[in-house]
């Protein structure tokens, strides 16, 4: 099991400060001792077409000379609008993005069911506005319907999975996606060996051992891909312990989870994430050096945990 780095933490959407860009973004990589690095689909890294054949063949020589893998491309794709024009434009970009994928060399690309996107406020990102919009669009079309949509739209691009090579992955995640269980339905609703899942234990409603053992036995070796989130500190011993971003928050059970992934055999990646607004104590948005720190932590601890199991 390896410990990645995905591009959405440099994207310049979370800290006061511009993005890294692809190349700086690979170097940073190597430089705090990642095993591989995921782009993400969007600007300003790896939107597919801002990337010509020169550009793709740069990043991954860079790559291979730095030692990096890629082992996966994120898509930001929602396939669940009642409207077709809406939902062509969706999946003509995961063609797009699965070309570049295999033109990157990555293995996986990671699919939502549903994603509404972010906004930007004084150039920090959030969640509220897309999802509130998501939400209230629509508000006649049932959930099995756009359920229906999703599934149709996967079985499509699970087919530009094959012609390109690259497997899709379909991430836990909401909206529409409600757990692991709704993804493991979809999957086998679709019924293709070039779909298949990225579960992220971070976003589970509960997690509890016995929630995530039934998980790991019913996933099993659908489970291709996965990723890893929060803040972390050094405790007074100098270990790095994972910090709760949310006052209350239950822990993400990773100690459980990772002995569930060894038992499973999964030999795949953890890629970090930093995906929320980076504010002090006093709610004011905080430099890139705050993220370089979380990035460091992050790999430390996963190491760590893996080491455990």
């Amino acid at each position: 099991m390896k410990v990645g780095l995905y591009s959405i933490t440099y994207l310049g959407i979370w800290y006061d400060g511009p993005a890294l860009t692809v190349k700086e973004f690979i170097h940073k990589a190597k430089e705090l001792g990642f095993d591989g690095i995921e782009l993400d689909g969007k600007r300003p890294h790896a939107n597919p077409m801002d990337l010509d054949q020169r550009a793709r063949d740069e990043i991954r020589e860079e790559c291979e000379k730095l030692g990096l893998e890629i082992p996966a491309f994120s898509a930001n794709n929602d396939f669940s609008s009642p409207v077709a024009e809406h939902r062509e434009c969706q999946l003509l970009m995961v063609r797009e993005e699965a070309r570049l994928a295999a033109d990157l060399g990555a293995k996986v690309v990671r699919l939502f069911a549903a994603w509404p996107g972010v906004t930007l406020r004084d150039s920090i990102a959030l969640y509220e506005e897309a999802r509130q919009g998501w939400e209230r669009a629509y508000p006649d079309v049932p959930r099995l319907a756009r359920w229906r949509l999703v599934r149709d739209c996967l079985k499509e691009a699970a087919a530009f999975g094959e012609e390109f090579g690259v497997v899709m992955a379909l991430q836990n995640h909401s909206p529409l996606i409600r757990h692991w269980k709704d993804t493991y339905d979809l999957i086998k609703e679709v019924n293709s060996p070039w779909l298949k899942m990225c579960w992220d234990v971070p976003i589970e409603p509960r997690q509890d051992d016995e929630w995530l053992w039934e998980a790991g036995r019913v996933i099993g070796d659908l489970q291709v891909h996965s990723h890893f989130g929060g803040e972390f500190l050094r405790d007074e011993e100098g270990v790095v312990q994972l910090k709760p971003i949310h006052y209350g928050q239950t822990p993400t059970n990773y100690p459980t989870f990772l002995k569930i992934m060894k038992d499973i055999g999964y030999d795949g990646y953890f890629c970090y994430e930093f995906c929320h607004p980076a504010v002090d104590e006093n709610h004011h948005p905080v430099g890139i050096e705050f993220i370089h720190e979380q990035a460091a932590m992050a790999l430390e601890y996963m190491r760590d945990r893996i080491a455990e199991v």
